[in-house]
């Protein structure tokens, strides 16, 4: 029998009760996972069911199967990656996103997504003190909003060489080149492959200690050749949270006609905090953006975006069009801003965070976090035998904790077993070290001196 509207009713409620259950249980819950994929497949089911459950089972069933699973990763002593959480707008908003069920992509789908994307795209690129006439898409993450920029970089350098890629395609096109610094993340190779540039072309250009591009020797680089240019620069190391000096690279690209990407995933929200917005100095002079919202915004998965200076190389790239397609003359087609067509409205919860936090909001939530990541790095160096790597300006602390390599691969694991906290590891020139972020609204400073204390635990009493 099909559903009805009171079972849609039922299993709506019964979503709404293990939501909060598992909510209200963040703050003290074990942060890390209790079993493995593989077991909660033998309680979610193996094989596809002859009949159907009605709705409000199969969510009870879900939940109650998942549940063990779980990483609570919104929570407020998870440090591992670069994970925000949920705020309470937010998560909210996100409910409304799929209750409205909106395509949001075009105007004659839904006005109002449209509408929303265009304030919030107006908010960002205030907030953030970048161009007041760039053209931004909502996109999933860091990696599409890496490949989107790219996408129009890709567009625009091979235009000015004469060369139309989005007709021509790249055989036969003039070379361009990528340069990158020897940090650049993963995500930046990852978009140079999908955009049929090579994720292993890009040229490495040398980098201080804290994972920071020379501009000296981007200069020489970009002088040894002048063909299409592509620079990608970086807003916040993912380890160190260290920023290029955006400000001498934009002077060298500009000097060379290079096109100029910064990946600000994380780091560039510290243009919102008037006291950090210093690190941030010259990337306004760029000519497109990535950065996330899911993480220091704080906004349920998924959420990013990239933006553009150039909107027409950004609608060359991305832009879609056809016969069979209603578009209304003069309004916002959101589709043309990403590399998707059916999506849903996921600007809906990023204008809920910041309408709820509003200016000063964000700018306490990214300063709150970078004061947490220093008193963590200071506990972390109480630790006898324990050294912090980098200099914390933001909100990554990077240590290497006592003994060698296998010794600190022990001690993280025993810290993620105990459920206290969860700390990722990472290689940082060539040794095993520990890698804490910070960017959840709900961490508190008791959060940090009770992670603090579970590491100061599993280093005193190795397994």
């Amino acid at each position: 029998m099909p559903a009805s509207r009171v079972d849609r009713a039922a299993a709506l409620h019964t979503a709404l009760n293990h939501a909060t259950t598992f909510l209200g249980s963040l703050d003290e819950r074990p942060v890390a996972a209790r079993v493995d994929a593989p077991s909660v497949r033998q309680r979610l089911g193996e094989f596809l069911p002859e009949h159907g459950d009605d709705p409000a089972t199969v969510i009870d069933a879900l939940a109650t199967g998942a549940e063990p699973g779980l990483v609570a990763s919104a929570g407020p002593r998870h440090f591992g990656f670069v994970i925000g959480g949920a705020l309470p707008a937010a998560l909210a908003a996100d409910w409304l996103v799929s209750a409205w069920d909106q395509c949001a992509a075009f105007h004659s789908l839904s006005p109002a997504a449209a509408a929303i994307e265009d304030i919030t795209a107006e908010w960002i690129l205030d907030l953030l003190s970048l161009p007041s006439d760039a053209s931004v898409g909502f996109v999933t993450g860091a990696q599409a909003a890496n490949t989107t920029g790219l996408a129009a970089a890709r567009h625009a350098v091979l235009a000015r060489a004469g060369w139309d890629v989005g007709r021509d395609g790249l055989i036969g096109a003039p070379r361009i080149r990528v340069l990158c610094g020897e940090q650049a993340h993963v995500t930046i190779h990852t978009a140079l492959r999908l955009l049929g540039l090579g994720e292993s072309t890009a040229v490495r250009v040398a980098a201080d200690a804290q994972g920071r591009m020379k501009p000296q020797a981007l200069a020489a680089e970009l002088a040894s050749d002048d063909c299409p240019t592509i620079v990608c620069a970086q807003a916040g190391n993912v380890a160190t949270g260290a920023f290029d000096d955006l400000d001498a690279i934009a002077d060298v690209c500009a000097a060379h006609s290079a096109w100029l990407h910064i990946d600000g995933a994380f780091g560039l929200w510290a243009a919102a905090a008037p006291d950090l917005a210093y690190l941030t100095a010259g990337a306004a002079r760029a000519d497109s953006w990535a950065v996330d919202a899911h993480k220091w915004l704080n906004v349920p998965y998924d959420g990013a975006m990239a933006i553009v200076a150039d909107r027409d190389a950004h609608l060359a790239a991305t832009g879609l069009a056809g016969p069979y397609l209603v578009a209304d003359p003069g309004q916002r087609d959101n589709t043309n801003y990403v590399p998707e067509s059916s999506r849903r409205a996921r600007a809906v919860p990023i204008y809920a965070a910041l309408r709820s936090l509003g200016r000063t909001g964000v700018a306490d939530l990214v300063r709150r976090n970078c004061g947490q990541a220093r008193r963590m790095a200071q506990l972390l160096a109480a630790i006898p035998g324990a050294r912090v790597l980098n200099d914390v300006v933001l909100n990554q602390v990077l240590v290497r904790l006592p003994g060698d390599d296998d010794a600190n691969r022990t001690a993280i694991a025993a810290v993620q077993a105990d459920g206290t906290c969860w700390l990722g590891g990472t290689t940082w020139n060539g040794q095993h070290v520990l890698r804490v972020s910070f960017s959840n609204w709900a961490t508190t400073d008791d959060d940090v001196d009770r992670a603090a204390a579970a590491v100061a635990a599993a280093v005193s009493t190795p397994s």
